[in-house]
């Protein structure tokens, strides 16, 4: 690319500067199947990567795919920040997926099967069982499977069935026995109330031999339309258009709105058609023709359809060292100082970085607060929260103990509507106050605010994290949080929960920073600041941790900044379409993605600041939805425990050489190569959270041994 460095004080956004988003996701997937292929993994997580892989696509294509999918039918040619029009991005995507599908299913199908092979584990197809095993999965089939099919046929009376988005289908060619040469087409859903696979017994103990359920479908099809003769039959799979809009500003019930909405859902277009490898011309025609879909739109695939149930094969029980050794998250020593975890906070702020640090310190906070009778009040935001949430639980049996609870579920939390709307009516059941929403936002902010009467006066306490308030993602996402009494953040947090709840209106944020309102223009000014720095001639650094880049006016002040020599290292785990390492116009910028065990999903942000260094956490990722369409926080770790905490953890982030890829400025991602042993943050992380714990309980030994306890 040419020298931009002349043309930077008037320079003008060049499509060639950014990467498209879209393509940007599928190479963050592609790392994801790195993961699969890399032997250093123990081999039932890499079936837990492949299952990844598979969701995160499915994702992909119902929202993003669908997103592009409704501006073509709508005839818009508006080209995005890298160029391209709707259309060429569909084709793009399309393209890149199947040889990341290519790429996977080479993997499933020979080291994978392979390396199953070698611990006594394989997965049979319906033709290579023995009589025995046969007459064994008769057996199952009778009594568990049976009853619970429903095979349908499409005639002029009976029109092909609702097919639902990501289910499990077989589609059967079918030659009517009476009338030769009249074709039917069968179809039959392989359940997902079911099980996915099935032991069978193998030829010896040592040999675990599973089949999936669809081929017990196959061996049974004969009998299911048993007026007809099989002339062909395929495994199929369609992924519709999710990404349904919500009309709030005419919405008298928001809950109401939402819950019809999901409904509508199951009746997306359809934009993607998976089928086996195998299929019939003739029966692949019949799908196309019936989900309206060209050839483009078509992935037949070399093995099982579905690979999400490599998430249940990896929960099997096996020898420990093919899975990575559990983690035991750990309480924060700074939180132990009093039995009391006010007492513990009041005495000194405490940062916590998970998984290493447990998650069940906020279950602990919740908990006391919902029993503590000199709590007044509690309010907190849930965004996504787990099936069976201790969070949610605190929270009900708070107000059943009447404590003043005010809760912000935020019921547009994508494919977690269903999971909110029931935890927003048990909570409103148990006398919480239950807030859906803000009109027009998606409330994505992370806090916790506890309300306390001491010593006749009020005194508020808080929780501000990067993640969600789920206890099961807290152990497999990072994420940083900060448990504190500071005065102005808590009253910042106080004003929040006002402006949530109603129409409140405050007038400056005393600490904390809010997006719509003012964290786009207050990220200008940091980026600002440091390049005037660098300007005058001073130092001029920052490091910015996250999940996505994507923000074209952000890139551009990153732009800037690196013209005008400002050092800048980027940490960015899935999206970025920033193109670092140009000549003249971001030579002085580095970005590099760590995909590892644990989803790297906090959001961390340093500022050199002429060495007068700050640090800032906070919900929101560089991106336009994040900054103009949600409402986020991001507020300041002022306490010097906490700021050096998470300085390690940066520090620790760019040094990594085992998981971590560089981005270069033709959009690719390449492993470091070192001549020294790879570096793993993550795993030396869970060393040092264990160190420190432990450092700490020897401490407190000997404290009580000497009487001082």
């Amino acid at each position: 690319m040419k020298d931009r460095r002349n043309f930077m004080d008037s320079y003008l956004s060049s499509p060639q500067d950014f990467i498209n988003r879209e393509l940007s996701f599928l190479e963050f997937n592609h790392r994801v199947l790195e993961e699969v292929k890399d032997q250093n993994n123990p081999l039932f997580e890499r079936l837990k990567f492949a299952a990844i892989v598979i969701s995160n696509l499915d994702e992909f294509y119902m929202i993003r795919y669908g997103t592009l999918s409704d501006q073509i039918h709508a005839k818009i040619y508006k080209r995005d920040s890298s160029g391209m029009t709707p259309k060429e991005q569909t084709t793009a995507i399309n393209r890149r997926t199947r040889i990341l599908l290519d790429d996977l299913y080479h993997l499933v199908n020979g080291k994978i099967k392979k390396d199953l092979k070698n611990i006594g584990m394989e997965f049979l197809d319906h033709k290579s069982l023995t009589e025995e095993q046969l007459s064994y999965v008769d057996s199952i089939y009778e009594h568990s499977i049976y009853p619970v099919l429903t095979p349908m046929v499409v005639d002029s009376s009976r029109p092909f069935p609702l097919i639902t988005s990501e289910t499990l289908n077989i589609a059967v060619l079918l030659e009517d026995k009476a009338s030769l040469e009249k074709h039917h087409i069968g179809t039959i859903q392989v359940p997902n109330v079911l099980d996915r696979f099935y032991y069978i017994p193998g030829s010896s103990e040592a040999e675990k031999q599973y089949i999936l359920l669809e081929e017990i479908l196959k061996l049974k099809l004969k009998d299911l339309f048993n007026a007809f003769d099989i002339l062909g039959y395929s495994c199929y799979r369609i992924s519709r258009n999710a990404d349904l809009e919500y009309n709030e500003e005419e919405a008298d019930d928001l809950l109401e709105v939402i819950k019809e909405t999901i409904k509508l859902r199951k009746w997306g277009n359809v934009i993607k058609l998976e089928a086996e490898k195998h299929i019939s011309s003739e029966l692949l025609e019949y799908l196309m023709d019936e989900f309206e879909l060209t050839k483009e739109n078509v992935f037949q695939i070399d093995g099982p359809l579905d690979l999400r149930f490599l998430h249940k094969v990896s929960r099997l029980h096996v020898d420990e060292s093919l899975k990575f050794k559990e983690i035991i998250p750990l309480p924060v020593p700074e939180l132990l100082s009093h039995d009391d975890l006010f007492q513990s906070i009041t005495h000194k702020d405490a940062l916590l970085h998970h998984p290493y640090d447990s998650f069940s310190t906020i279950v602990k906070l919740v908990k006391q607060a919902a029993s503590d009778p000199d709590v007044l009040a509690i309010k907190q935001t849930l965004y996504r929260v787990s099936g069976n949430s201790p969070i949610v639980k605190a929270l009900a049996e708070a107000a059943e103990n009447g404590k003043q609870v005010t809760v912000l579920v935020e019921l547009k939390a994508r494919f977690d509507e269903e999971n909110n709307i029931n935890w927003a009516l048990r909570l409103e059941k148990a006398g919480c106050h239950v807030i859906y929403g803000v009109t027009g936002l998606k409330t994505h902010c992370k806090a916790l605010l506890i309300i306390r009467r001491e010593n006749s006066e009020i005194k508020r306490y808080f929780h501000v994290g990067t993640g969600n308030y789920n206890d099961i993602t807290a152990k497999l996402y990072t994420d940083v949080s900060l448990v504190s009494c500071n005065g102005e953040l808590a009253e910042d947090i106080s004003d929040l929960f006002n402006r949530l709840s109603g129409h409140y209106k405050y007038g400056k944020m005393r600490q904390a920073i809010l997006a719509p309102e003012d964290m786009r223009n207050y990220f200008t000014q940091l980026i600002e600041r440091e390049r005037k720095a660098a300007k005058e001639g001073h130092k001029a650094y920052m490091i910015a941790k996250m999940n996505s880049l994507v923000d074209k006016d952000i890139i551009e002040k990153l732009y800037a900044a690196s013209k005008d020599g400002v050092e800048i290292d980027l940490i960015i785990r899935g999206i970025c379409c920033l193109r670092p390492g140009i000549k003249g116009l971001s030579e002085n910028i580095k970005v590099r993605s760590i995909v590892g065990r644990f989803l790297e999903h906090s959001r961390i942000f340093y500022f050199y600041n002429r060495g007068n260094e700050e640090f800032y956490i906070s919900s929101a990722d560089w991106m336009e939805r994040n900054l103009n369409k949600r409402i986020e926080l991001m507020i300041p770790v002022t306490n010097d425990d906490a700021k050096h905490k998470l300085k390690t953890i940066l520090d620790l982030n760019l040094k990594d050489t085992a998981k971590a890829r560089i981005l270069t400025s033709t959009g690719e991602y390449k492993r470091i190569q070192t001549k020294d042993a790879p570096y793993n943050c993550q795993e030396d992380f869970i060393i040092r959270t264990e160190r420190k714990f432990n450092k700490y309980r020897k401490r407190l030994a000997k404290l009580q041994r000497e009487g001082r306890l």
